[in-house]
């Protein structure tokens, strides 16, 4: 990547920063609180490894495909890599090699198929359970009525580890709606804690907030957010 190109990405990074630094100090937090996710789809590796250079080592896949393709580059980089789109059980083997997390798992089949997988494979895998906390029929995640049961079943396999829950906010221009999502992802997530279910009590991370609503998720208790556009521009 050219060196104007990597100032542009390190620049972005660093406003995406000060947002979530201002985002949480607005609401009595420490910024610390917070990780940031690069959502890095349709991304070149070289855009990636500037993102990398300028300090941001989590990094998340929404194609299996890209991911894959993608890897080899990363491979000498530091970072961590989360699988945080729709993950068809068909592409799991082709994703377990690359990542550390998967931020989406909305079915007690999938989990099933990802523990499996990892056993085979040797090792653990960091989970997060996909809540469609905004009821939309266009997103992926499990009904909120059904996130305490998936906990539950996920907290039985042996080879996955549940980390916390993700969500994606409201498609709505009324913000009272978008943060009630994200406060209806936390609530879950304290029942999940409340619970003492084996296998929950280290469900405590909340993966929600992207670009444009990062704000009110820092409000409504977001430990992670997923952003992309903000810090390598739009898509093309």
């Amino acid at each position: 990547m050219d060196p104007d190109g990597a100032a542009r990405i390190a620049a972005r990074l660093a406003q995406v920063r000060d947002r979530i630094a201002a985002a949480a100090q607005s609401v009595g937090r420490d910024p610390a609180e917070v990780d940031l996710l690069l959502a890095v789809k349709t991304q070149t590796p070289e855009a990636v490894l500037a993102a990398i250079d300028a300090g941001a080592h989590l990094l998340g896949h929404n194609r299996a495909q890209e991911l894959v393709a993608m890897g080899p580059a990363l491979a000498g980089a530091p970072h961590q890599m989360h699988f945080i789109g729709h993950l068809q059980s068909n592409k799991i083997h082709q994703a377990l090699p690359w990542v550390g997390c998967v931020q989406s798992v909305d079915s007690p089949l999938l989990a099933t198929r990802l523990d499996r997988a990892a056993g085979h494979a040797g090792r653990s895998l960091d989970v997060f359970l996909q809540v469609n906390t905004s009821g939309e029929e266009t997103k992926w995640g499990v009904d909120p009525g059904q996130a305490l049961d998936l906990a539950y079943a996920v907290g039985a396999l042996s080879h996955l580890g549940l980390r916390g829950l993700m969500t994606i906010g409201a498609n709505t221009p009324d913000p009272d709606e978008v943060r009630a999502s994200f406060e209806r992802l936390a609530q879950i997530r304290d029942q999940i804690l409340a619970s003492g279910a084996p296998g929950t009590n280290q469900a405590v991370e909340l993966s929600m907030g992207m670009s444009g609503d990062l704000e009110h998720a820092i409000a409504a208790g977001s430990t992670m957010v997923r952003i992309g556009s903000a810090v390598f521009g739009p898509r093309t």
